[in-house]
């Protein structure tokens, strides 16, 4: 018997983008109906890291009760899409209401969960909201909750939304992270890809235009040094082209039933004259979008992930300044309810188990059973025999919430590289729809989690999540050359590449699942006994520009290649100059 699933944005991206005004544009994501059978492998991975992130004495709270608190609490109603990310949310209020026991029934919060899939009607509500409470300050709230690299568009767009009711009705993000996708989100091609990124080049991905799935598919040529079309219309043949879905059923379909269409052929950002006809090739998609490409057609596997891009899709919370001032103790009881209910979650599997049944209360759609599998993650083999990975959640604790903004023992603003990375992503995609995107000091307010840190470092005992990266890289996922200008004949970089670095440095961020390969090159003017020791010290000028920023020392391989590896011709100052470059390498 197969189930119809109900429409599950998870959609995070433009849902309003500013020109002249605001164009609002709506998308829905549907699930697909139940797939195939696939074949299990019987492995299942936690995403988040082999240990708990409590110790071994550590204590399993009570499970909530069923029945709902009606407290008396703060009243709020916090609208979310369905994602596995928000577990510990769904531990802590113990249903779709506060439950009794639940942590935010301990905390005085009574909130009811809706499921909204629509991003412009959650953005209508919020807006609503603040109008209703400027007049009524005892008006239950609304939060939404959408994905991390989303946000500059959205917050943009709601800005301006929100500025006739004046500056203290401005959006802001809670630093309330839940948590993150952690592998559910991918990008799916063909292994070639994997051989060699640059087989992507004249080949079409379907997906959900503007959406976070395609943000890692941005992402992933950038950090190959591959174009992309952002004309959904046309094809040009020396970048990848997008051909735009519904939905996330609709992505996957488009690859499984061979879907073509016509379009007019550019060259140089102009039409020649003639049309071709191109097909699906790969599919930027999410759980369950990937099984059904798995059971139904298979012969793609992962090529880029949140996995990877570890950092890319934190879960984030938006407020109305006002409320949020207004309500300072609460946001803060909030922050450390969502703070131990992560580590219950990440420390037990009965917390587990609990959160993914509210999940399947609060959604409307499947069983816990469900929820739970895709949070944990799993391996399968496709129709065409290949091992595809599937899902992949993870929630945080107060330690990862302090490390997303910057307040961790590294100082690290992971958020920060991923909004601005995203941002800027979008305005050289779209700069006609987003000329700029609302400056990240304006969208974030850290003081409430500062507040809590300071007067609550017992809750920072929990373990952050941590990737364990390997003695070296043996797979790249991404490879680019970069110009850095060092002083002549020395590894001294020169004032005028800090800004390269930079960039460097937040796509690091970004992909921080992901070993960093610093390799120097030169031309081949001199012999190896100069040349390699000088490569080899400029790639290490560059690891150390790196760790002064904040990544660490195992993260980062470095090693001179000399004149070894030309991309170039050495026989012109041009080619030579192409070979004096400093590569990287993000990999596993």
């Amino acid at each position: 018997m197969s189930v119809k699933l109900k429409p599950a944005g998870k959609l995070l991206v433009i849902a309003v983008i500013v020109t002249a005004g605001i164009l609002s544009v709506k998308w829905y994501q549907a699930r697909p109906k139940e797939a195939g059978k696939a074949i299990e492998l019987g492995k299942v991975v936690l995403p988040d890291a082999p240990e708990a992130s409590l110790n071994a004495h550590a204590v399993l709270l009570p499970m909530p009760s069923s029945t709902e608190a009606v407290n008396g609490g703060t009243r709020i109603i916090w609208e979310r899409m369905a994602w596995n990310a928000q577990f510990s949310g769904m531990y802590a209020n113990g249903g779709v209401r506060t439950t009794k026991g639940a942590l935010f029934d301990k905390a005085g919060l009574d909130i009811t969960y809706i499921r909204q899939d629509d991003c412009s009607k959650q953005m209508a509500d919020l807006v609503k909201f603040a109008g209703m409470y400027k007049t009524n300050p005892n008006t239950p709230s609304v939060l939404i909750t959408f994905m991390g690299d989303g946000m500059p568009a959205f917050m943009t767009a709601l800005s301006k939304e929100l500025e006739p009711l004046g500056p203290e009705y401005q959006p802001i993000i809670l630093p309330i992270a839940h948590g993150k996708s952690y592998g559910e989100d991918q990008i799916m091609g063909p292994e070639s890809w994997k051989q060699d990124p640059h087989n992507a080049i004249g080949k079409c991905v379907a997906g959900v235009l503007r959406d976070g799935d395609v943000n890692i598919l941005l992402k992933w040529a950038g950090d190959n040094g591959i174009k992309v079309n952002p004309d959904e219309t046309t094809y040009d043949g020396d970048a990848v082209n997008l051909i735009a879905a519904n939905d996330f059923l609709d992505a996957p379909n488009k690859y499984i039933t061979g879907y073509t269409e016509s379009r007019k052929i550019i060259f140089n950002g102009k039409t020649v004259g003639k049309d071709t006809t191109v097909g699906v090739d790969a599919v930027a998609t999410w759980t369950p979008g990937d099984v059904n490409v798995a059971t139904k057609k298979g012969g793609l596997v992962t090529i880029a992930s949140t996995r990877q891009y570890a950092s890319q899709m934190s879960n984030q919370t938006i407020a109305i300044k006002k409320w949020a001032y207004d309500h300072r103790t609460d946001v803060e009881n909030m922050i450390i309810a969502l703070a131990e209910a992560g580590d219950q979650v990440r420390s037990f599997t009965e917390a587990r188990k609990f959160a993914a049944d509210v999940s399947a209360a609060v959604y409307q759609e499947q069983t816990g059973a469900y929820w739970l599998k895709y949070y944990n993650g799993v391996e399968e083999r496709d129709l065409q025999g290949l091992k595809v990975n599937l899902g992949g959640s993870a929630v945080f604790n107060l330690a990862d919430m302090a490390n997303t903004y910057g307040l961790g023992s590294d100082k690290v603003d992971r958020y920060k590289a991923v909004y601005n990375t995203f941002g800027n992503l979008m305005v050289k995609m779209y700069p006609a729809l987003m000329p700029s995107f609302l400056p990240y000091e304006k969208a974030v307010d850290k003081s409430f989690l500062l507040s809590v840190i300071s007067n609550h470092a017992e809750l920072l005992e929990g373990k952050a999540i941590e990737t364990k990266y390997a003695p070296a890289i043996t797979e790249a996922v991404s490879s680019r050359s970069y110009h850095i200008e060092f002083e002549t004949g020395s590894a001294v970089i020169r004032p005028e590449s800090y800004k390269t670095l930079d960039e460097i440095f937040e796509s690091a961020v970004v992909a921080e699942g992901l070993k960093v390969g610093v390799y120097g090159h030169t031309d081949n003017n001199g012999g190896d006994d100069v040349n390699v020791p000088l490569s080899e010290k400029r790639a290490a000028s560059v690891k150390e520009f790196l760790m002064r920023k904040g990544l660490k020392d195992d993260r980062i391989e470095t090693k001179g290649l000399g004149s070894s590896k030309p991309i170039a011709d050495n026989g012109t100052e041009a080619g030579r100059s192409r070979n004096r470059r400093v590569e990287i390498v993000l990999g596993q």
